[in-house]
């Protein structure tokens, strides 16, 4: 049987042989609607992830955290680089960074316009309560960026009972962490620091992040403040290159770019008030980001030394009102002011069109502001209905501080104005059939203005002008089941997303790209009885080009209709959990990642793979709790990104089988 048939039939199964009598879950979504409120009362398909257990603060990386979530596939690089795919291929520069929104707190890690493809670098993962995945574009409380979906990583409230914690961590390959947490007095501070000695040769992570909150109640208001850094210094692996070369024992620990790092400091602040008055709620966020960072461009000829930098300050509003007994009216106002900065040098003499010397050296200056108003609407006592517009514009002030021009492959425009004006729309509805099912239906538009670095970082034969923002229209229906026991959904989506932007083979930017999405998605956590649990988070997706190119490297060919590449066409991450005793926790969990073309000709194809990873948790005594992980258990050969580029397959070997154990006391 085809595994697209295959994981569909498990998820239908699953769901179908299993009922109970059931209530509303009391499950609390943040993300979705920029509100807390019951998952069962939201029709956007979010899936919220608990980090509060030992076991998963034990993983290293963000990537096997958000791949338990259907839709969702996180492909991780050298430390702590990754790549993401949200319904979407896994996508890189650009529109990998422009095509997700990544939230701490509500708040956006970094300014849309200067967004990270690395984008969860600078969440606070080690010490969040949860993260939640929104698959899809999102409500229209969110800003640009939330094209294919977004990720927001949920903080401890400073508010709640004192308690104090401390992880120690300590694993294969000299992976080495320490995480303090502490709240008490209406304070909560956490740090975290960890060193990874590297898997492959000359790499390594020294890493280090922090947050300091507080909290305020009074009469009708309330006021969190937080602030959080992150520093980073990490010595990056490239790709292994050659024929299978991931499966090579000789060559999946090298590393062929041993100078190639990442240097990163990263701030945000911010405070959220929540004022309650007779007439609704008004919140108020105002929020600053400082962000640096100096990395080589060790996957190009050049070798270049980029530097890029950018500061924001914001506000984020909303005003959230009953108009009678049945409708809730939501409006508010984004704005954002920030100001980046890019410079990239080549060193080692001319290589092919990449010469010697600075290749750009701007400025860029953006402010956006955007309105938005929401109606939700109680229809019959069954039916809930909402319908939602966000009118986003932006304006980028660029500075081109080098001579304009051409320089063998590099094309530096002249000072510059653009603006670009995105509007984004959703209507959906949620129909309760009673005992804990209900029916969710939505059409929605996400969008996003593009890159600065899509605008102003061109190469020859390209022209800012007659770029368009990128939109993705998507229609999705499902049905949800809730009781004390299991969660279950299953949603299908289709979408088609116009004004492309992505980087061809030749690395030249494509602004008229056309891609067209469809897939099934599910999710069942079955609690069977004290003992045992079960849970299964899956994906059935195709992913095509819906236009034709051909660039210079003749091999590479873009045709309409084909397979989009670095898109799997099944996912599945299965987890058996297992309670033998009170004091202990024991999981298996399966990771299944389909075959995928590695590139947009399908000249080479990567088979897939199955991963299997063990986890334990031990309450030895009421302020000790020993956790530990045994990572690919069968010491599978296979890699985490397989790319086809340059004329050569590239790959980043997975890592051989590795145990990590750690120790949490609590006072």
């Amino acid at each position: 049987m085809d595994a697209r048939v295959t994981l569909l039939v498990m998820g239908l199964s699953a769901m179908a042989t299993t009922a109970a009598a059931a209530e509303d879950a009391d499950i609390i979504v943040v993300t979705a609607e920029r509100a807390a409120r019951p998952l069962v009362a939201s029709p956007v398909a979010v899936t919220p992830v608990d980090l509060r257990d030992a076991a998963a603060r034990l993983t290293k990386h963000p990537a096997s955290l958000i791949n338990r979530v259907p839709g969702a596939f996180i492909q991780a690089g050298s430390g702590q680089e990754h790549l993401t795919a949200i319904r979407s291929p896994v996508l890189t520069g650009g529109a990998g960074a422009g095509s997700f929104l990544y939230l701490q707190d509500g708040v956006p890690l970094r300014s849309a316009g200067f967004a990270n493809v690395n984008g969860l670098f600078d969440a606070m993962t080690p010490f969040a309560d949860r993260l939640e995945v929104v698959r899809g574009p999102g409500d229209v409380t969110y800003g640009a960026n939330a094209v294919h979906g977004a990720v927001n990583v949920i903080s401890p409230s400073p508010l709640g009972e004192d308690f104090r914690r401390l992880r120690l961590g300590a694993g294969a390959f000299e992976r080495y962490s320490g995480t303090a947490e502490w709240r008490g007095g209406n304070f909560y501070t956490a740090l975290h620091g960890y060193l990874d000695g590297g898997y492959r040769d000359d790499s390594g992570v020294d890493q280090l992040k922090g947050q300091l909150a507080h909290g305020w109640q009074g009469e009708g208001v309330s006021i969190t403040s937080r602030a959080s850094f992150h520093h980073l210094e990490q010595e990056t692996a490239g790709f292994v290159q050659g024929e299978d070369a991931y499966r090579d024992d000789a060559l999946r620990r090298s590393n062929p770019n041993p100078e190639a790092f990442r240097d990163l400091d990263h701030l945000v602040l911010s405070s959220e008030a929540v004022l309650t008055r007779t007439q609704g709620v008004l919140t108020l966020t105002p929020y600053a980001i400082v962000s640096d960072m100096t990395f080589r461009l060790h996957f190009l000829p050049s070798q270049a030394i980029e530097e890029n930098s950018h500061v924001a300050t914001g506000l984020l509003s909303s005003w959230r009102q009953e108009l009678g007994a049945r409708t809730e009216l939501l409006a508010g106002l984004d704005l954002e002011w920030a100001k980046g900065e890019l410079f990239e040098e080549q060193a080692i003499p001319d290589v092919f069109s990449y010469t010697q010397g600075v290749h750009y050296d701007y400025e860029v200056g953006s402010l956006s502001a955007a309105p938005f108003l929401r109606i939700r609407h109680q229809a019959t006592e069954r039916l809930s209905l909402q319908a939602g517009a966000r009118l986003n514009h932006t304006r980028y002030e660029y500075d081109n501080r080098i001579a304009p021009g051409t320089i063998g492959r590099f094309l530096r425009p002249a000072d510059r104005e653009d603006d670009f004006t995105v509007l984004t729309r959703r209507v959906g509805g949620i129909y309760d059939l009673g005992s804990g099912v209900s029916l969710i239906a939505s059409l929605s538009r996400g969008a996003r203005p593009p890159q600065t670095i899509d605008l102003y970082r061109l190469q020859i034969n390209q022209s800012v002008d007659g770029i368009e923002p990128e939109t993705l229209d998507m229609a999705e229906a499902g049905i949800r089941y809730f009781s004390d026991s299991l969660t279950a959904e299953i949603i299908g989506f289709r979408g088609q997303k116009a004004h492309f932007l992505f980087r061809d083979a030749d690395g030249f930017t494509v602004d008229d790209g056309k891609t067209d999405h469809a897939g099934v998605e599910f999710l069942l956590d079955l609690q069977v009885n004290d003992v045992l649990g079960l849970r299964l988070a899956g994906t059935v997706a195709d992913h095509r080009y819906g236009f034709s190119r051909r660039v210079a490297q003749s091999s590479e060919v873009i045709r309409a209709g084909t397979e989009v590449d670095t898109a799997p066409g099944t996912l599945l991450n299965a987890a058996l959990r297992w309670r033998p005793a009170d004091a202990l926790r024991l999981s298996a969990r399966l990771t299944h990642v389909g075959a995928y073309k590695m590139d947009a000709a399908g000249t080479a194809r990567y088979p897939g793979h199955e991963i299997v990873d063990l986890d334990a948790e031990w309450q030895l005594t009421d302020r000790l709790v020993l956790s530990g992980e045994i990572s690919n258990l069968f010491d599978t050969r296979y890699a985490t990104r397989a790319d086809y580029a340059f004329g050569a397959e590239r790959y980043f070997p997975g890592e051989e089988r590795a145990a990590r154990a750690a120790l949490t006391i609590s006072w």
